[in-house]
């Protein structure tokens, strides 16, 4: 049935309906007070959802690959030592613009599904006797496998080395509890397209007073990532570039949405639908690549039964039902499959998936 499609993958998310009448509103000028007004009150928003003080907020035009190019840029210089936690292709990504950026990056990775093991992290940073390793950088929920690392450990185990934290809270931000200022988080990435329930197109990033004084220090090339000229311009109640001003305007619907759910409660429903989901799931004799205790609250990625193929599940789904789930990524693709569970997501939503899931494979066995 036409427009009745629906997505149930880690990103783009459904948006609400609200959020997309902000979208089809002619533009306003960017320059304009009426804009401002608006921009400022999303930078609120954003520090309300970080739930931070301190930390200066950004918004940028660009996914969430350019925030993490923004974090990466900004505080490092050619030749910094880096150490990259890595528990998916989004983990790995931060290291590897790290090394664009001629960072010596050292990756500490774990198999597909796992998650940090923070013994093996102290004793890393404890064998750095002479505190070269500059900045570590962690993703807090993979999207690639629905791990969801441990932060608030991670950032008191850095944080008593001394080096500087690189967030990636893409699929976390939004849907799980990340508190900026209490767990001393440096840099904090999201993206538009996931908690924050409006289509991709933007992305934010947190900066500490720490990682301002890196900044200062940096020598890697930037322009339209640098954190100096995004600062002036949100002293001024504006933006340094052209903005997509039609997404920031939803951004705020999407802001007064969420503010009037309430953020614990906005995380309590995410933990909710993880845990209805995966005991679903169960039930029905799936198996799920990530432990119950390692678990993201955003996504679940789940191996196929015996005799099906990943090509053939999403088709299933998609041509039978018009719901779109997501294949595996890189070393995964073809190997799994993920259902997203993250932003304008409802009981109802989750209901639907698992009886959808099961007609699935009934179809599939037939």
């Amino acid at each position: 049935m036409q427009d009745k499609s629906f997505l149930m993958i880690p990103g783009p998310t459904p948006v609400p309906e609200s959020v997309l009448v902000e979208l089809a509103r002619h533009p306003i000028g960017h320059r304009s007070k009426e804009f401002s007004d608006i921009f400022m009150s999303c930078i609120e928003g954003l520090k309300w959802l970080g739930k931070t003080k301190n930390s200066d907020a950004f918004i940028y035009t660009a996914s969430g690959t350019g925030a993490m190019e923004a974090a990466i840029a900004n505080v490092l210089s050619p030749g910094d030592k880096v150490l990259s936690l890595v528990i998916g292709v989004f983990g790995k990504r931060f290291g590897q613009i790290a090394q664009t950026f001629g960072a010596q990056v050292e990756m500490l990775t774990v198999d597909p599904g796992k998650v940090i093991d923070l013994k093996v992290l102290e004793q890393k940073l404890h064998e750095d006797k002479n505190k070269e390793i500059k900045v570590v950088t962690v993703t807090h929920s993979e999207t690639a496998t629905g791990a969801a690392n441990d932060l608030e450990k991670i950032a008191r185990i850095v944080k008593n080395h001394g080096s500087l934290l690189l967030v990636d809270a893409v699929t976390s931000l939004g849907c799980m509890n990340v508190e900026i200022d209490k767990w001393e988080l440096d840099v904090v990435i999201s993206g538009s397209q996931k908690g924050f329930m409006i289509p991709p197109g933007l992305s934010f990033i947190y900066v500490s007073p720490k990682a301002w004084e890196y900044n200062k220090k940096s020598k890697c090339p930037k322009f339209y990532w640098d954190f100096e000229k995004h600062k002036k311009s949100l002293d001024e109640q504006t933006t340094p570039f052209t903005p997509n001003v039609s997404f920031v305007c939803a951004l705020k619907k999407s802001f007064e949405m969420m503010q009037k759910e309430g953020l614990e409660n906005i995380i309590q429903r995410h933990d909710r639908l993880k845990t209805r989901l995966r005991a679903g799931l169960k039930e029905l004799g799936l198996k799920l690549l990530t432990e119950d205790k390692d678990a993201s609250a955003a996504i679940t990625a789940i191996y196929p039964p015996d005799g099906a193929s990943i090509s053939d599940i999403r088709s299933a789904y998609k041509k039978d039902w018009d719901i779109t789930i997501a294949n595996g990524q890189d070393t995964l693709k073809d190997k799994i499959f993920r259902i997203g569970h993250l932003g304008f997501i409802s009981d109802r939503d989750i209901e639907m998936t698992l009886v959808v899931t099961e007609k699935v494979f009934e179809k599939l066995k037939s």
